[in-house]
């Protein structure tokens, strides 16, 4: 090859500092070894100034590229998708007629279940396996095509993908990226790994009527599958929800979209809210009947999940009952900032069980259970100090103390007061529909448009800002909240149906300025991809205790 410096490229290597020049046309697959870029985790891809590209991705023009592996939310989002499309594959060339439903994420992985399947679940994913393996083996290309949307379109109806041609025709695009894996055709609206050799740790295990599809445990060991823990809870959660949006007939982008089209929006703005309504009033209905025993709840979820909202309602429903709730938040029982633990870092550490006064919060809440009178603190975040506040409460036989934060479930914090005094609460914004059959929606993505526009409300922030502290906030869930979810003995789902298309008027101009040049420019396209799939719906049939009020305001609860 003609190494003349009039065809090479400038790269500037982001992960090694570096600049280096290549041959003009390289694949960025074979840019690595020119970077010295050493990985203990293979390369799945890279973000080619500021936009994600798989590595068959060609070099013409200079370019800032960071690479990334599996650790990174690309890489990883990037790996499922690839191993959908996998698992996907293996089941047509074994099982001809069958077809996939992926139902909705489960810790460490996936639930799907099979349609058209003639033989017990532990003989399929026998097989399923064996031939997943030799596709492994065989280590055959991903490969991306550019098609025409109206020939997509005609491809996925003749092989039977009718929600992806339904899906394709919503969006309204010229072109459309189908997705190739042998003589086997899918979409999955991002980027895949190079080959099905990239898909080296993974496993699939029968569950209940389906299977799991377990990812890389990235929290401890990428060389082994994450392990599917007791979740039998947040398992039969998500089945009513899927059960409830299959009732409705809006299961999909696709059939919701076509609900707005048609006029249907306020039915099911209403619809949404009147199953809310009638879960807090099934939680209370519970809380009731221990009311002789429990004298606090324990309220607890990640960030955007509606805790605030959710226990000013839940709080309503029990004052029907005659139960008279205080309400205590925990965020108001951080140390000072001084006294704040750090990470790994040297920064503060405000996500951890430590940066709570937990000696003082066991003190009180010992107080309250005596019948003695305590002044309830307030944390200033501006000043990093907890002050007076001149407010005392006291609990009596009719009244019962609500404690709501991200620490809630741990048995750590309420390890003084005795579990027949408990009942734990975990809400999430367990998202309901999804893209089609074989792409789900992040819950976590849910939560995180909450979040971009609830910041920008209330807080001043910026979409960029929101997204580049984002990464921080899902580590700090999955090491304090999520592994406690399991405790709770009520979860409410705190997703609505009808809230991604509310909420997209509101996102889409926020991450629309996060700068070109910013890190967090890849995941506003990201984000801005995803919400094109909606159509818009007025907030205006919203009413004023709706968890959404909390991200859109216009809220009848003071916050």
């Amino acid at each position: 090859m003609n190494t003349d410096v009039k065809q090479m490229v400038e790269i500037n290597c982001v992960n090694t500092q570096t600049k280096i020049l290549v041959p003009s046309g390289m694949t960025l697959k074979d840019v690595i070894s020119f970077t010295g870029l050493k990985s203990q985790e293979k390369i799945l891809g890279a973000c080619v100034n500021n936009k994600v590209q798989n590595l068959y991705y060609r070099m013409y023009f200079p370019k800032t590229v960071e690479f990334f592996d599996i650790n990174n939310i690309f890489g990883r989002k990037m790996y499922q998708c690839s191993l959908m499309m996998l698992v996907y594959k293996a089941l047509k060339d074994t099982f001809h007629k069958a077809e996939l439903n992926v139902l909705h994420s489960m810790t460490g992985g996936y639930y799907a279940e099979v349609d058209n399947l003639e033989v017990d679940i532990e003989v399929f994913v026998e097989k399923l396996k064996k031939r997943m393996w030799e596709l492994v083996e065989e280590d055959l290309p991903f490969e991306r095509k550019v098609m025409l949307s109206q020939e997509a379109e005609e491809l996925f109806e003749k092989v039977g993908l009718k929600q992806k041609a339904q899906l394709i025709h919503s969006r309204r695009t010229l072109y459309t990226d189908i997705d190739i894996l042998g003589d086997t055709v899918n979409s999955f609206f991002f980027e895949m790994v190079p080959s099905t050799s990239y898909l080296n740790v993974w496993d699939i295990q029968p569950y209940e009527k389906g299977f799991i599809i377990l990812m890389p445990d990235t929290e401890q060991n990428n060389e082994k599958v994450s392990q599917p823990n007791n979740q039998k809870k947040m398992f039969s959660i998500f089945q009513e929800h899927q059960n409830w949006v299959n009732i409705l007939g809006t299961p999909y982008i696709t059939t919701l979209n076509k609900a707005v089209e048609l006029g249907y929006a306020n039915q099911i703005i209403q619809v949404s809210e009147a199953l809310h309504e009638k879960k807090y009033a099934q939680i209370a209905d519970a809380i009731y009947k221990k009311k002789d025993n429990v004298r606090f709840i324990f309220l607890a979820g990640p960030s955007s999940s509606g805790k605030t909202t959710s226990c000013r309602r839940l709080a309503t429903q029990l004052m029907v009952l005659g139960i008279k709730p205080l309400q205590i938040s925990l965020d108001d029982y951080f140390h000072d900032r001084e006294h704040t633990p750090k990470d790994e870092n040297g920064d503060y550490d405000f996500e951890c069980l430590e940066a709570l006064d937990l000696d003082f919060f066991s003190k009180q809440m010992k107080q309250l259970m005596n019948g003695e009178e305590i002044e309830l603190p307030r944390f200033n975040f501006v000043t990093g100090e907890r002050e007076k506040t001149g407010k005392t409460i006291k609990m009596t036989e009719e009244n019962i103390v609500i404690i709501e934060g991200i620490h809630a479930l741990n048995p750590k914090l309420s390890k003084e007061i005795p579990r027949k005094n408990k009942y734990f609460v975990f809400v999430s914004a367990l998202t309901q529909i999804a893209l089609d059959k074989h792409n789900l929606i992040s819950t976590r993505d849910n939560r995180l448009i909450r979040r971009i526009v609830r910041d920008h409300n209330y807080r001043g922030a910026s979409a960029e800002r929101t997204l580049l502290m984002w990464k921080s906030v899902r580590k700090g869930e999955e090491r304090h909240i999520f592994p406690f979810q399991e405790n709770a003995d009520s979860i409410f789902n705190s997703s609505l149906l009808y809230e991604i298309g509310v909420l997209k008027t509101y996102c889409e101009p926020l991450l629309l300025q996060v700068p070109k040049n910013s890190p967090a420019y890849a995941n506003a396209r990201r984000m801005l991809d995803f919400l094109n799939n909606f159509v818009a719906i007025s907030p205006e049939s919203i009413p004023p205790t709706s968890v959404m009020r909390e991200f859109l305001g216009g809220s009848s609860f003071s916050y």
